[in-house]
């Protein structure tokens, strides 16, 4: 039976000198559990849209990851989170932006691609309504000392940051494909620490952060998101396999490590081709990513090495 599951919890300025020991193995465990989680659902027969959703749900609530219970703050100390999912059979996809009170948005971005006949929903009409339909939370929920006394550094710096004062891109995503040879693709957000104006990225938005095709690949981005969406990263490598005939590892390298490189876009992202063949590409210096699947070994890993 042919499976594969690749996942990420954000991109960026990552390096052994600013992990401690503890803090490396807090993360790698953190990744080889969501892995477990999502693998288990495929090697049961289980659909990869499940296997992705359950995988991102299981990041969002460690708040170790800018996503879900992880959030960041905003300007106004409040929370934002984006998220979406797409499937690779049918080219369904839901998503959602600008949600401060459901505790896992990438169940909020399944809701409007299952129950809806929209794609995106965003803001406090779509909170309102979602919120009939799953699990809240209140604001203490998404409290920390590390995101609060980030936010207050960003505040008195006057600057809208990453998920941390070094260059972090807080996303979670998963990828997968099932038994069916079936893709599918989630992403799941906090945003930018101290962001303003109601500043959405590339996560909800579907093919720049997000994208499934069966004839192609499956796709969960995470940077700097307004290179991400200017450069339609996910799309764009989708149509280089479709069009141009490109291996996906080509077609990621072309647009991560090119296109987004010569306009000064910095992340990565997780990939898998309707084969089961994994990318995962970043141009930053490391990536929180796993990946396992029944034609290749497991991996984890944080670094550039």
């Amino acid at each position: 039976m042919k499976y594969a599951l690749a996942l990420h919890g954000g991109a960026g300025t990552i390096t052994r000198n600013q992990l401690s020991a503890e803090q490396e193995r807090l993360y790698k465990n953190a990744l080889e559990k969501a892995l477990k989680l999502g693998i288990a659902i495929l090697r049961g027969g289980g659909k990869s849209i499940d296997a992705v959703v359950q995988t991102v749900m299981y990041l969002e609530n460690d708040d170790l990851f800018n996503a879900g219970k992880g959030s960041v703050f905003t300007h106004h100390g409040t929370h934002e989170m984006d998220a979406s999912v797409m499937e690779g059979r049918t080219l369904k996809a839901g998503a959602v932006a600008g949600l401060h009170s459901i505790k896992n948005p990438v169940l909020a971005a399944l809701h409007v691609m299952e129950h809806t006949e929209h794609v995106l929903l965003a803001g406090s009409q779509a909170n309102q309504y979602l919120s009939q339909h799953l699990t809240t939370v209140n604001h203490d929920y998404f409290f920390s000392d590390y995101r609060f006394n980030q936010w207050q550094q960003a505040l008195k710096d006057d600057k809208v940051v990453m998920d941390h004062t070094e260059k972090k891109f807080g996303t979670v995503g998963a990828v997968a494909l099932d038994h069916n040879g079936d893709l599918a693709a989630a992403t799941s957000t906090g945003g930018m620490t101290n962001k303003k104006f109601g500043r959405v990225g590339d996560t909800p938005l579907i093919g720049s952060g997000t994208y499934a095709n069966n004839n192609t690949c499956a796709i969960s981005c995470t940077g700097h998101g307004e290179f991400f969406i200017r450069s339609v990263v996910a799309y764009d490598i989708s149509c280089l396999i479709e069009y141009k005939g490109l291996s996906l590892a080509d077609a990621c390298n072309e647009v991560v490590k090119n296109k987004l490189n010569n306009i000064g876009g910095e992340g990565g992202l997780i990939a898998l081709d309707k084969n089961g063949i994994p990318a995962l590409v970043f141009n930053s210096e490391g990536m929180y990513r796993a990946a396992e699947g029944s034609n290749f070994e497991k991996l984890i890993a944080i670094y550039n090495d």
